[in-house]
């Protein structure tokens, strides 16, 4: 089991340079979990994609229900005493804590390629790299 962060989700389900390393990503480790967060996150990268038309609305709907599928039973609260523990330790935004404080949590690594949270929680993020 492994936390992802939303730009993990993007690059699984949105073509991109780093698409191909999460693919691999889910075929080694298929079981992706987040914090609920994740979801208005996503909502609001596809919503950017449909009203650039980069994404018909068909298309978003699709992508959403897919992603939803993929983490739907994965999905969990996190603590705001964690979180905000987290931000206080840190620099990185309250979003970003909410995603390191979940694979705490879990005792998981957090697969992200936000430098940021690399390098203010290296001993739980964890690079695509």
């Amino acid at each position: 089991m492994v936390v992802v962060d939303t730009n993990i989700i993007c690059y699984l389900y949105i073509s991109g340079e780093r698409s191909r390393q999460v693919e691999r990503l889910l075929l080694v480790d298929s079981h992706w979990s987040a914090p609920v967060l994740w979801r208005s996150e996503f909502r609001s990268v596809l919503g950017r994609y449909l009203r650039s038309n980069y994404l018909s609305f068909d298309q978003v709907l699709h992508i959403m229900q897919q992603a939803e599928l993929l983490l739907g039973e994965n999905e969990y609260e996190v603590p705001s005493a964690h979180i905000m523990q987290l931000v206080h330790s840190s620099t990185c935004s309250a979003y970003d804590c909410e995603f390191v404080a979940l694979a705490q949590f879990l005792d998981v690594p957090l697969m992200t390629a936000d430098t940021k949270i690399l390098r203010e929680f290296p001993g739980v993020a964890k690079s695509l790299v």
